[in-house]
C-alpha cells in the first residue's frame, strides 16, 4: 500500500486502476519565417477555426453541465479574440519573423504568466485558459490532434501532468470514476467542471505522481486529497461505504434549496455565493443562494482590453442586479495591483506588490477612473439591492475620501438628469489595522467584509503562494480568529451587518466560531452554498459557549 497526499479539488471517492494518458503539447521550437504576411494568414485562419471547435464545446457543455458552466467557453472564444492577444501574435510574426505557431506559444505563455502572477485566486487560474487556448491554436497550426480523452475505454481513474477545461468537459462521466494530476488549481476551470460534473479529483501531486504505475488499483479521495495506491482488503471495504454515504449526503443536500438557513435557536444567516462574472449568477441560483457577497468587478478590465466605459460597467452590473431579483449584491470596487495588472492601465512593477500601490490606494489617486466605476455602480442600484464595498482600508481617511467620491457622482448624476439609486457602502476588512479600528469605522458603513484570505496572510506575514511556508498559511490560526472576532463585535456593537468572504467562509470548521463572534453572512463559491446551509442548520448559539469550546 502507498498512500500520496495533494489537494481535494472535487469531492467523492473513485475506486480503480488507474491510467495514465500523455495530453501535454509539444514545445515549438524558435523557428523564423520569410513570409510574414502568409504567416499571419495562417494564424488567422488556425485562431477562426478553434472560435469554431470552441463553439461545438460550448454547444456540448450547454446540455452536459448547463449554462453557466458552459461560459467558460465562451470566455475562451473571447480571449481568442482580444485585440491584445492578436496583435501580440500578429507583432512577434512582424517584427521578429517568428513562424505562427511559435508566436502563439510565446503569446500564451506571456500572458498566462501575467494571470498566475496575480494575487486575486480566481484571476490567477485564468493562466490555465491561455495556456488551453493557445494549444488549441499550435495543434491546428502543427496539424497535430489533441489528445481524444472521449475515446478512453473502461472505467479507470486518469493520472495526466494537468487536464485543461477543454479535456475536462469531454470526460465520460461512465468511464472517467475521476482524475488526479501532478498540477492543479481548486480555482481552475478545470477543477470547477469537476465539481460540477460530480467527477472526484485530487491534484497538486507534484512528483508523487511518478510513484504510481500505471494500472495500479487505487482510492481516491476527494474529501482529503489523499490516494491510495494497491489498498487492503478492508480499507477498499470502507471506502465503497464512504461512496455511498455520499452519495446519500447529495442527495439530501438538494432538499434544502428554498429551507431557511436557520439556527436551530432561529438566528437567521445568509448565505451568498461569490462570482467572478456576470455569468456565475446562474450557478449562484441555481444552488439557492440568498445573494451575491462578492462580485468582483476585475474580469470586466480583462475582458474589455483597456479602461471600460461607464456604459459597458452599468450594463455588466445591471445585469447580475437584475437576475439577482432584489436579493444583496455586493460588488467589491476594482481591486488592482503590480500583481493583477488589466490592459490600458499601467503601473508601475513592484519589489513586493501587496505592500504597495494597489486597490483603493490606486483608485483615490485616479480619480478618474474611479469615478466611472462609482457612477456606473450608483445607475445600476436601480435595478436591484445593491452594496459596494472598498478593498484593502487602512484608515479613517481612506473611507471619508471614498465616501466623498461617491457623494460627487451622485451630484454629477443628479445635475445631469440621470436617475440613480441608493446603495449600500461598505469596507473589507482584510488587514490588521483595518480590524484594529474597525470599532473606528463602523460608524462611517453599513457593513463590514471580512476578506479572510489577505487577513490572514497579513496578520501572519506569509504569502499563500510560496510553498516553502504555504503549511504557516492558517484562517484558524489564533490571532487571526482574534481579528476577526474584533471586527465582528465592532460591528455588532453599531448596529451594522458583518460577513466573511475569504475561502475559510466555506470551512466548516470555522462556522460555529464565526457565527458566535457574531458574523450574519458568509459568502462562498456557489457549490458550497447548500452544504453551508446543512452546517448552519446544525447549530444551536443558546448552548453555553464552554460546552462549545470543550467540544472544540
Amino acid at each position: 500500500m502507498k498512500r500520496l497526499t495533494g489537494i481535494g479539488a472535487s469531492r467523492g471517492v473513485a475506486i480503480g486502476k488507474v491510467h495514465f494518458i500523455d495530453n501535454v503539447v509539444k514545445r515549438v521550437e524558435c523557428d523564423t519565417v520569410v513570409d510574414t504576411v502568409l504567416e499571419m494568414e495562417r494564424f488567422e485562419e488556425a485562431r477562426l477555426k478553434a472560435i469554431e471547435m470552441l463553439e461545438e464545446l460550448h454547444q456540448k457543455a450547454k446540455n452536459t453541465v448547463g449554462p453557466e458552466e458552459s461560459i467558460i467557453f465562451e470566455i475562451h472564444q473571447l480571449l481568442l479574440r482580444d485585440n491584445d492577444y492578436v496583435n501580440s501574435v500578429h507583432e512577434l510574426i512582424a517584427k521578429s519573423h517568428y513562424s505562427a505557431a511559435y508566436a502563439a506559444q510565446q503569446t500564451g505563455e506571456r500572458f498566462a504568466q501575467m494571470f498566475s502572477a496575480m494575487e486575486d485566486a480566481y484571476l490567477r487560474e485564468r493562466s490555465a485558459d491561455m495556456i488551453d487556448i493557445s494549444s488549441r491554436v499550435v495543434r491546428l497550426l502543427q496539424g497535430e490532434a489533441a489528445y481524444d480523452v472521449s475515446q478512453i475505454k473502461g472505467q479507470i481513474i486518469i493520472a495526466a501532468k494537468d487536464l485543461l477545461p477543454s479535456e475536462t468537459i469531454q470526460l465520460d462521466r461512465d468511464r472517467v470514476l475521476g482524475f488526479v494530476t501532478s498540477g492543479g488549481s481548486q480555482v481552475s476551470h478545470s477543477s470547477i467542471l469537476a465539481r460540477t460534473m460530480g467527477i472526484p479529483s485530487v491534484i497538486g501531486l507534484g512528483d508523487q505522481l511518478a510513484e504510481l504505475v500505471d494500472g495500479d488499483m487505487i482510492v481516491l479521495d476527494g474529501f482529503n486529497g489523499v490516494l491510495i495506491a494497491n489498498p487492503p482488503d478492508k480499507l477498499l471495504k470502507d471506502y465503497h461505504c464512504k461512496q455511498a454515504e455520499y452519495q446519500l449526503y447529495r442527495e439530501r443536500l438538494q432538499t434544502l434549496k428554498g429551507v431557511p438557513s436557520r439556527t436551530q435557536d432561529g438566528v437567521e444567516i445568509e448565505i451568498y455565493g461569490n462570482i467572478g462574472h456576470p455569468s456565475d449568477v446562474d450557478s449562484v441560483l441555481a444552488n439557492d443562494g440568498q445573494g451575491v457577497g462578492l462580485f468582483r468587478t476585475e474580469f470586466l478590465y480583462m475582458e474589455y482590453g483597456g479602461i471600460p466605459s461607464e456604459q459597458t460597467q452599468f450594463e455588466a452590473y445591471r445585469s447580475v442586479l437584475e437576475r439577482m431579483n432584489g436579493r444583496r449584491v455586493v460588488v467589491r470596487t476594482l481591486d488592482l495591483g503590480a500583481d493583477k495588472a488589466a490592459p490600458g492601465i499601467s503601473l508601475p512593477a513592484e519589489e513586493n506588490p501587496a505592500l504597495g500601490y494597489r486597490a483603493l490606494r490606486i483608485c483615490l489617486k485616479e480619480q478618474a477612473l474611479f469615478k466611472t466605476q462609482l457612477r456606473a455602480l450608483l445607475r445600476a442600484a436601480l435595478y436591484g439591492h445593491l452594496a459596494i464595498m472598498f478593498p484593502m482600508v487602512i484608515s479613517l481617511d481612506e473611507i471619508r475620501q471614498a465616501k466623498e467620491l461617491v457623494e460627487v457622482c451622485r451630484e454629477e448624476l443628479e445635475q445631469e438628469g440621470i436617475p440613480y439609486g441608493d446603495m449600500e457602502l461598505g469596507i473589507m476588512i482584510e488587514t490588521p489595522a483595518a480590524a484594529l479600528l474597525s470599532d473606528l469605522f463602523a460608524p462611517e458603513v453599513d457593513f463590514f467584509s471580512i476578506g479572510t484570505n489577505d487577513l490572514t496572510q497579513y496578520t501572519l506575514a506569509v504569502d499563500r503562494m510560496n510553498m516553502k511556508v504555504g503549511d504557516l498559511y492558517d484562517p484558524r490560526n489564533p490571532a487571526v480568529l482574534r481579528l476577526v472576532q474584533i471586527a465582528a463585535e465592532s460591528a455588532r456593537r453599531h448596529g451594522i451587518w458583518c460577513g466573511v468572504c475569504g475561502e475559510s467562509a466555506a470551512d466548516r470548521r470555522l462556522t460555529e466560531h464565526y457565527l458566535r463572534m457574531g458574523v450574519t453572512e458568509l459568502s462562498v463559491t456557489p457549490a458550497s452554498i447548500l452544504e453551508m446551509r446543512e452546517k448552519v442548520l446544525s447549530i444551536n448559539l443558546s448552548t453555553e459557549k464552554e460546552h462549545f469550546m470543550s467540544r472544540v
